[in-house]
């Protein structure tokens, strides 16, 4: 096992990795920046480190500078968290060339994965049920035009090396597409370094289900069932649960069994999430895989009792899954989580400022993971989400409840925030019976947003 583990991140996900090796006797360090000096997540270190200021460019995207911490601090491992440098394979490389060890899948998996149009052509190589898409869109019109009139109208436009829902951008018709491609490949550029695109066939009112699967380095893999992601604002997930609402379930399970088939056969070596879209035909197909830790991964630890975050640090260490996971995983109850944000509910854009009240809800079963307190300021330099409320509950109507009466006692002021936007959405008919689909918030809503 590792003696100590840098946490290049922050914030919650800081918090909940700092927690797991705690738990586990494992010797941490966090990195700050600028912005988050004596944010409480520092207090659950053993050793900290500043590393430049606010803007992540300079300082959690700043490679070189934690590769010289993990030297430094004489770490013999990394954990990226998810986001900033999570699925970035040279630097999950460059951990390793430092003698280190990333704490994720082996870097070609995250290369293999990481680029959307070549993780498509693999997942088909091993019969994954896909959806019908393109490679990468060349730069002549008449063959763009081309690839969409064989995958037929409405198309997605989406960035090859990208995700987030950032530059995913509709097509209903030839007229459209050029100037979306063109939208997309700007949106492309500037978000991820490159201005490759690629079509999807655009699915109407899809559901957005993700299925976890844990690897380990002896060949084994194993699913931990899925995750319904469907209620999301601008392709960005704002309520998850697991398991999925209305799915059939011997057909649902039939696709878990047959995913971590796939990933077995390929060789996949740690945590990992592969991103399903389901059609009104109830069909499945392949959107992309996350080769790291998700931020909903709390929804299937309720409902499996499987702690991920020591599952893969294990995983990592060179355990067998047949040590890590029990004989049988059983789903127990249903869980939801709602992301809670520092965000205008009109527009939902980011709205920082300081948290000049920040109280979360206490009451037991309530589980909060945050990495902001009172007094503290959101700033504009990171993501918006202030906090993951995630509930348990015997049945799902028992959840939803139970996630009703936590986020009416969740306490903010200073900045404007999500939580009634999300209250209506949980109070809806659509939602109470299970009618989830991506498009769910704005309707309920009754706006565009």
């Amino acid at each position: 096992m590792f003696s100590k583990v840098i946490v290049a991140n922050r914030g919650a996900v800081a918090a909940r990795v700092l927690r797991a090796l705690n738990e586990m006797g494992i010797r941490s360090v966090a990195v700050y920046s600028e912005a988050d000096a004596g944010a409480p997540y520092l207090e659950m270190a053993s050793e900290t480190y500043a590393i430049g200021p606010a803007p992540a460019r300079e300082s959690y995207l700043n490679q070189d500078l934690l590769l010289d911490i993990v030297r430094r601090s004489h770490a013999d491992s990394l954990h990226p968290g998810y986001g900033f440098l999570s699925e970035n394979a040279a630097f999950a490389q460059k951990v390793a060339d430092a003698g280190a060890r990333f704490i994720g899948p082996s870097p070609k998996w995250i290369d293999a994965m990481g680029h959307k149009t070549r993780a498509r052509e693999l997942a088909a190589q091993h019969g994954m049920p896909m959806s019908q898409g393109s490679g990468v869109l060349p730069m002549d019109n008449d063959a763009v035009l081309a690839a969409a009139r064989a995958i037929g109208f409405p198309v997605l436009v989406k960035p090859a090396g990208g995700g987030g829902g950032i530059g995913m951008l509709p097509a209903k018709d030839e007229s459209q597409l050029l100037e979306a491609v063109e939208r997309s490949r700007s949106m492309a550029g500037r978000g991820f370094g490159s201005t490759e695109v690629y079509l999807e066939r655009l699915i109407e009112r899809p559901r957005h289900v993700e299925f976890q699967v844990l690897g380990d380095a002896h060949g084994s893999v194993a699913h931990l069932f899925e995750r319904d992601c469907s209620t999301q604002r601008r392709n960005q997930k704002v309520i998850e649960e697991a398991p999925g609402p209305a799915l059939e379930r011997d057909k649902v399970d039939a696709v878990a069994r047959q995913i971590a088939g796939i990933m077995q056969k390929m060789g996949y070596d740690n945590i990992g999430t592969v991103e399903m879209l389901m059609g009104a035909d109830g069909e499945f197909g392949f959107l992309e895989m996350n080769t790291r830790l998700q931020v909903e991964h709390g929804v299937t630890e309720e409902v499996t009792s499987v702690d991920l975050v020591q599952a893969q640090i294990r995983s990592a260490a060179g355990e067998k899954l047949a040590a890590i996971l029990p004989v049988k995983i059983e789903v127990i109850g249903h869980a939801i989580q709602a992301r809670v944000y520092a965000e205008d509910p009109k527009n939902f854009y980011p709205s920082p400022g300081k948290l000049t009240v920040f109280r979360p809800p206490t009451d037991a079963g309530v589980r909060v993971e945050t990495g902001y307190a009172e007094g503290r300021d959101v700033t504009p330099h990171y993501d918006p989400m202030v906090a993951k409320v995630i509930v348990h509950g015997g049945t799902r109507d028992a959840a939803i409840d139970q996630l009703i009466d936590a986020l009416e006692a969740f306490e903010i002021q200073g900045i404007k925030n999500n939580i009634q936007a999300v209250l209506a959405v949980l109070r809806s008919e659509p939602f109470r019976a299970g009618r989830v689909h991506t498009g769910l918030i704005p309707e309920v809503l009754g706006k565009k947003i």
